[in-house]
């Protein structure tokens, strides 16, 4: 344990001190596409650095090179080519996110990029070969099947990071919190000898966590540097490459724990659960992108981290609930692994309620609430009632018939409010 934490470490100290020369340069030199200005979805009000992936991938760069020099982790390094591919897969997703970052890609392009980089992990072996389907079976991965899988679970994992985004320090406490329960299920499993100490998966776990704690003091509220997608798909790949690593390749068919949950759901369900928040975020915004005839790749303001804030709640607030809704699955997940004992559901019940009650009735929702209400009633009667509802329509023919340049004045007024209320939506 004590190895993994010095490289975890030494991920978050690298990334901790480059970060702030990173903001440094693009705040002095301007490179282009460097600093992003205020627009409709922000919050800032000023030009901030969005290249903090280049402090991310030196973090991770020099922690891999720490885990392979100090020969700790001889085992994972010797006659395996799986470490030298996630580096350069690492290397190549990064590039695309940097020039998505400072030139606007195309859709296409970007994920040509990351198709690429799953091809090279393909190539390089770092890849699920089985996984176990909860109430179903074990699924043995054919050779056809194991590329079509690794671009589909790394498309996935980095779209899923890259939407969660959308406020400082979310998407890098979320990983934190995500990446470090990963790695101590890993490490777990590695104890009971049903994952090879060879399987790099664990290293790149606890080096996303790393990477992430070095980069959060930059990135809270308020963020003086963002991750952009080159942080955001760096941060994607190493979560899919340690969750494939782990969960598709722990031994699946092993008797000596039946019955405790976090075998029962096999070990590629819990990553899932580990990441629920943004696989969530990601499955309602497919959703709701679909429902309005909309390209996925369209920015909108309906994620769950927007909810929270029209809801009423401030920025760091938002942030906070969704950290803690990462903690609490992770901590639900990770009981039976650390306990050796199924979780006592109450508590984890309790809590979840209480999170549940804390983000709808807190004072300041309530307050937007009262707000809400009172800016309503001060509206004149007739546009409190909407023009489009039947008893309205069945109104307009009868004035028709008194008066047609009364009825013109009012379909004029009926219209206007129309276009308000659209407005106001």
């Amino acid at each position: 344990m004590s190895d993994y934490v010095l490289v975890g470490a030494v991920a978050a100290i690298v990334t901790v001190i480059v970060t702030p020369i990173v903001g440094l340069i693009a705040r002095t030199v301007q490179p282009k596409g460097w600093l992003v200005p205020p627009n409709a979805r922000s919050v800032h009000t000023a030009p901030i650095p969005h290249v903090g992936g280049i402090a991310m991938l030196t973090g991770f760069l020099a922690a891999m090179l720490m885990a392979w020099a100090t020969g700790r982790f001889e085992v994972v390094f010797t006659d395996n080519t799986e470490p030298i591919g996630i580096v350069i897969a690492a290397i190549v997703i990064f590039v695309v996110g940097y020039l998505d970052d400072v030139r606007d890609l195309a859709p296409p392009a970007k994920v040509t990029g990351i198709v690429l980089a799953a091809i090279i992990l393909y190539w390089f072996g770092a890849t699920m070969f089985y996984f176990r389907v909860p109430f179903y079976d074990v699924i043995l991965l054919s050779g056809d099947w194991v590329p079509l899988v690794t671009v589909f679970w790394l498309l996935g994992m980095t779209q899923a990071i890259n939407l969660i985004d959308g406020l400082d320090g979310l998407a890098a406490g979320i990983v934190a919190i995500a990446a470090g329960s990963f790695f101590l299920y890993a490490f777990r499993l590695n104890e009971l000898d049903l994952l090879p100490d060879r399987n790099p998966g664990p290293l790149v776990a606890v080096i996303a966590a790393g990477v992430c704690i070095g980069f959060l003091p930059h990135n809270f509220n308020p963020a003086r540097i963002f991750m952009g997608d080159s942080g955001a798909f760096l941060l994607g790949l190493l979560m899919a490459v340690s969750t494939s690593l782990v969960g598709g390749r722990a031994d699946p068919n092993t008797q000596a724990f039946v019955g405790q949950t976090f075998f029962f759901f096999a070990p590629l369900a819990i990553p899932l659960l580990i990441l629920g928040v943004p696989i969530v975020d990601t499955v309602f915004a497919i959703i709701r992108r679909a429902s309005k005839r909309q390209a996925l790749d369209v920015a909108d303001k309906g994620h769950l981290h927007h909810r929270l804030m029209n809801l009423g709640h401030g920025h760091r607030r938002s942030v906070l609930i969704l950290w803690a809704w990462t903690a609490l699955l992770s901590g639900f997940v990770l009981y039976p692994v650390l306990s050796n004992q199924n979780p006592s559901y109450l508590p984890f019940g309790v809590a979840a309620l209480g999170l549940v009650l804390f983000t709808v009735l807190h004072p300041s929702v309530r307050r937007k609430r009262a707000e809400a209400v009172e800016a309503a009633l001060d509206r004149p009667a007739s546009e409190q009632i909407d023009p489009s509802r039947p008893e309205r329509a069945r109104e307009r023919p009868a004035r028709v018939l008194d008066d047609g340049a009364e009825t013109a004045s009012a379909g004029g007024s009926d219209t206007a409010l129309v276009a308000d209320d659209d407005a106001d939506v």
